[in-house]
């Protein structure tokens, strides 16, 4: 399935790494994309990178989280979203 172009404006969800401790679970929370930077080209080096999608892209964010909001520049990660990740919002 192809995921839409990401542009200013449209919600992703964004994953929280969580708590060492455990005490806090990695959860999704919703984000704004406020820039796509280069385009949103594919991301090519990154410490990451063979963990992540040929096709991922890296987006600056407004992350909404119930005791406020920051600001983050996040690679994509559809298959495994782990923490620190963006991704498209679950149809349901």
């Amino acid at each position: 399935m192809s995921h839409p172009q990401p542009s200013v404006g449209r919600i992703v969800h964004y994953v929280s790494y969580g708590t060492p401790g455990g005490e806090y679970t990695s959860q999704c929370r919703a984000a704004i994309i406020t820039g796509v930077p280069h385009g949103a080209l594919p991301v090519a080096d990154s410490e990451h990178s063979e963990e992540r999608d040929s096709s991922a892209v890296v987006l600056d964010l407004a992350v909404l989280n119930p005791s406020g909001i920051f600001f983050n520049r996040c690679p994509q990660s559809e298959s495994d979203q782990h923490g620190g990740t963006w991704h498209w919002p679950e149809r349901v």
